[in-house]
This record gives C-alpha cells, sequence and structure tokens, in this order.
C-alpha cells in the first residue's frame, strides 16, 4: 500500500484506510467485520477510523479486536461527539474510547461535528490530551473553510492534522476553496463514504460506463478507479468503509498505478467539480 506524509505531520499513511461506520450487528456480521479489517491491514490498509458515536461504541470494541497484538502497526483514529465536547466533556469522551479500544492513545482525535460547545473549549481539551500524551495529533470532520479557519485559531501550540469530509465523484464541492485551504495550510484531506453512500455509478449512466471502460483498459474495476481518481491529489486520502474480504482486497489495488491525463480529463468532464474549481490533475 502507497503511503504519503498525513498533512504537515510528516506522519506516513496509507492513501487508503478503513472506515468502520455501521459495522456493528449481529454476531456473525461483527466476526465478518472483525476478519475483513484485519485483512486490511494485512494488505497494508493501516490507517483505522472510528468513533464513539458507532453503534454507540461498539465499533469502537470490535477496532479493538480487530487490532489486538497490532497496536503499533495502525494509525488509529476517533471522534468525540459534539454534544461530549465540551472542555471536560471531551477529555472524559477520550479517555471512555481509549478504553474501549483497549490502547493507551490515539494517533488522532477529532471533533466530529461542529454542535452547541465552543470550539475553544474542544481544541483546549484536544491540546491537553497532546500533552498527557493520550492522542498525537488533533483534527476535526465536516468542518467548511470558515470552521477551519476558527479551530485552528483556537489552539494555541498545535496544529490542525486534518480535516475528514465527505468527497466522492457526484460530490466534489471540497475542491473549491476547503482544499485548497487545507492543501496550502498543510492540513490532510481525508474523504469518508468515497463511493457515495451506496450509490456508487452504474453502466445504467455514462459517467458509470465511462469507469467501466476505464477500468478495463487498467485491468482494474471501476471503483479502484474512483478511488485512484479521488486520491491523486497528494493532500486526500481516503478510508472505504466495507465488511467484505473481497471488498477490502479491491479497496487496497485502487492504488500503486495511475491514470493517464486524458482517462482524469475524461472523468473530470463526466463527473464535474463545482463551477471555478480547476481539474485537480493538473496539481
Amino acid at each position: 500500500m502507497i503511503k504519503r506524509p498525513f498533512g504537515w505531520t510528516n506522519v506516513e499513511v496509507p492513501v487508503i484506510g478503513q472506515g468502520t461506520w455501521m459495522i456493528e450487528g449481529d454476531p456473525d456480521r461483527e466476526k465478518r467485520a472483525v476478519e475483513t479489517l484485519r485483512l486490511g491491514l494485512d494488505l497494508g490498509l493501516t490507517h483505522i477510523d472510528t468513533a464513539e458515536m458507532y453503534g454507540e461504541g461498539r465499533v469502537e470494541q470490535l477496532v479493538a479486536e480487530a487490532i489486538v497484538g497490532r497496536r503499533d502497526e495502525v494509525f488509529l483514529a476517533s471522534k468525540v461527539l459534539p454534544s461530549n465536547a465540551s472542555y471536560e466533556g471531551t477529555l472524559k469522551a477520550c479517555e471512555s474510547s481509549l478504553r474501549r479500544l483497549r490502547t493507551d492513545r490515539l494517533d488522532l482525535y477529532m471533533l466530529h461535528w461542529t454542535g452547541r460547545h465552543p470550539v475553544e473549549e474542544t481544541m483546549r481539551a484536544m491540546e491537553k490530551l497532546i500533552e498527557r500524551g493520550l492522542i498525537r495529533f488533533a483534527g476535526v470532520s465536516n468542518f467548511d473553510v470558515e470552521e477551519l479557519q476558527g479551530a485552528a485559531d483556537s489552539l494555541e501550540d498545535q496544529r490542525l492534522a486534518c480535516d475528514q469530509v465527505l468527497y466522492h465523484l457526484e460530490d466534489r464541492g471540497i475542491e473549491l476553496r476547503l482544499l485548497p485551504q487545507c492543501t496550502q495550510e498543510q492540513i490532510a484531506i481525508v474523504s469518508y463514504s468515497p463511493f457515495g453512500h451506496g450509490k456508487f455509478p452504474g453502466v445504467h449512466n455514462a459517467g458509470g460506463r465511462l469507469l467501466a471502460e476505464i477500468a478495463e483498459r487498467h485491468g482494474r474495476t471501476p471503483r479502484q478507479v474512483a478511488l485512484n481518481f479521488l486520491t491523486r491529489h497528494p493532500n486526500v486520502f481516503a478510508i472505504p468503509k466495507t465488511t467484505h474480504p473481497d471488498r477490502v482486497k479491491e479497496n487496497a489495488g485502487a492504488v500503486g498505478w495511475k491514470l493517464s491525463a486524458q482517462e482524469i480529463d475524461a472523468i473530470d468532464r463526466a463527473f464535474p467539480a463545482p463551477a471555478f474549481v480547476t481539474a485537480l490533475g493538473t496539481l
């Protein structure tokens, strides 16, 4: 698996990681989810993202099962709910996540989205957690440019490491302002739901047929083409979620090869970014 520096941190993180939203359920589903996460680790997808919200903590417990004995291999991320994101609440939420994950530290801890608690309180808690060695880096999720700047300005001795956002072929809005801003500030962008919440384009439309044609030329799949396209920018990482071993193998094969300039241009036209955004293929 190809790795690249995670923003200003310069920590080498896999371009493709593993999301964990809604992997909980009946015992068979959870067993398969844990096995899939372990297979992903074997394939080099060592960035695992979770959150206290997922399954009300159950997913963090499943992640703990998946990484037992392998913690040092993993770039482990979790998130605090906005409702818990007061100063004291953030500290307590992180400690609870650590207990469920059965680890002594997180590599990345994020505010899941903005809420009623002032972001200054949350960021002050993030700095305290870093000082205590409970987390390495602080980040945010679902923040726009203005919210991101507010969080960054609230940090006194630390810097934001990432903004985790929705980003897929049919929702490229971050390319208008957020991605350029994060690139300038060396804040990593982490794409969740890179296949579009289960609505990945199929051969019933022109865009889906284009992806299939490009995939055939490269001996890949349409999903691999999409992930390759989304992560071609050096500041973008992706965390697709799956509980299926075949799908995690597919995700792992999405990078390490290149789309041609003509193919990038064709995808860019088929799935246009918002107005005034220059195609990332030229960057």
